[in-house]
């Protein structure tokens, strides 16, 4: 992983495959995001060192309680944009596709702002 948003983005999908499957493997991972295994392996260890993941002796993986506040703030910028672009008109598809891009990108703060504009005006 190179970048800070690639963090995000595994720490999200492990959020959201624990909440469908309770246990979560790299092999989960792999097939959620379709990426190769090896960079999945080098992800998950990243994200080992850093604290934000557990991994058990059967192989599945836990989020930390820093790596599940992590997780959940991204997650939570994903929801507000994916419905802020859907009521702007988009179709859900593209509203969730570019969610994924902006989440990973805007400042907390800024998104606190545009947060407390969208949820004013629902």
């Amino acid at each position: 992983m190179r970048t800070h948003e690639s963090e995000e983005m595994y720490l999200e999908t492990i959020l959201l495959l624990s909440k469908q499957r309770g246990a979560v493997r790299s092999v989960d991972i792999v097939g959620q995001l379709d990426y190769a295994k090896s960079s999945v392996s080098r992800a998950v260890n990243l994200l080992k060192s850093k604290g934000y993941i557990e991994i058990d002796d059967n192989g599945d993986i836990f989020l930390t309680a820093e790596g599940r506040r992590k997780a959940e703030e991204t997650y939570e910028k994903h929801r507000v944009f994916t419905e802020m672009f859907v009521k702007f008109g988009a179709d859900r598809a593209l509203a969730e596709e570019n969610a994924c891009r902006v989440e990973h990108v805007i400042s907390d703060d800024l998104f606190e702002i545009v947060k407390k504009y969208f949820n004013d005006r629902k």
